[in-house]
C-alpha cells in the first residue's frame, strides 16, 4: 500500500522553533506580570498557544479571561513573527518535501496561528509544497484531539487510513493515531524517544534525513 497523503506538523518537526516560541510566550507573559519556567512552555509546544495560556493562568490561579487569552496570543504571535529570521528548517526538511512533491498529496497541520505560519512559509519559500495548510485558527480543539488532522484529510479528499502524519510531540502522535492515521515520529522536538514510543508511532526516526521515511511512505 502506498499512502495518498503526508501531513506535516510544523513546530519541532519541519522547523526548529523552540527558542522563538518560548521567547514569544515569555515576552507576552512578562508584559502581564506572569512568570513561568521555560520548560513548562516547552512541554506544551504543539497544543496551541490559547490552550497553553489557559493552562498557565489556571496554574497561577489567575482568572482565565478569554479577552486576556486573545491579547496574549496576539502578542505572542507578533513577537514570533519578529523572530522569524532566527527560525531554521531542520536538515532534510526541504529535500523531503521536494522528494514527495508530485508523488503524493502534502499538507501542513499545525497548532501555530495562521499569521505566524503564513509569514514563515513565505520567507522560507515553502508554500509550493503544500496543497492544504490548516492552523489553530481552523479548529476548535487542540491536539491531542485529532480534529486538525481529520479536517486536513477531508480537505485533501483522502481517507485517514491513507494518510501518514509527521510529528515530534506526544500530543501530535496521539492525535494522529486517534484519528486512524499512520504516524512517523521524529526526535527533533521537546519529547524524548521514550516519551514518543509510549504513543506507538508507526515509525520513529532521529531526523527527517532518515532514508526509512521515503521507503515507508512510497512503498508499493
Amino acid at each position: 500500500m502506498m499512502f495518498e497523503a503526508a501531513i506535516f506538523d510544523w513546530d519541532g518537526t519541519l522547523a526548529d522553533t523552540r527558542h522563538a516560541i518560548v521567547t514569544s510566550f515569555q515576552k507576552a507573559l512578562s508584559e502581564n506580570n506572569i512568570e513561568i519556567p521555560n520548560d513548562y512552555i516547552e512541554q506544551r509546544i504543539g497544543i496551541g498557544a490559547a490552550d497553553t495560556f489557559r493552562e498557565i493562568l489556571h496554574s497561577k490561579k489567575r482568572i482565565v479571561d478569554e479577552a486576556l487569552i486573545t491579547r496574549l496570543v496576539e502578542r505572542k504571535n507578533e513577537v514570533q513573527i519578529e523572530l522569524a529570521d532566527n527560525i531554521q528548517l531542520f536538515d532534510g526538511a526541504q529535500p523531503l518535501l521536494e522528494a514527495l512533491r508530485g508523488k503524493i498529496k502534502v499538507a501542513l497541520a499545525t497548532m501555530s496561528n495562521n499569521s505566524v505560519i503564513s509569514h514563515l512559509l513565505k520567507i522560507n519559500h515553502l508554500e509550493k509544497y503544500f496543497q492544504v495548510v490548516l492552523t489553530a485558527n481552523n479548529v476548535n480543539c487542540s491536539k491531542p484531539n485529532p480534529e486538525i488532522f481529520l479536517k486536513t484529510a477531508t480537505k485533501l479528499n483522502t481517507p485517514p487510513a491513507l494518510c501518514t502524519v509527521f510529528e515530534d510531540s506526544r500530543f501530535g502522535v496521539k492525535a494522529a493515531k486517534t484519528g486512524g492515521m499512520h504516524c512517523i515520529a521524529v526526535i527533533t522536538g521537546t519529547n524524548t524517544k521514550k516519551e514518543l514510543e509510549l504513543e506507538k508511532p508507526d515509525l520513529l526516526v532521529k531526523n527527517l534525513k532518515d532514508p526509512q521515511i521515503l521507503n515507508y511512505i512510497l512503498r508499493q
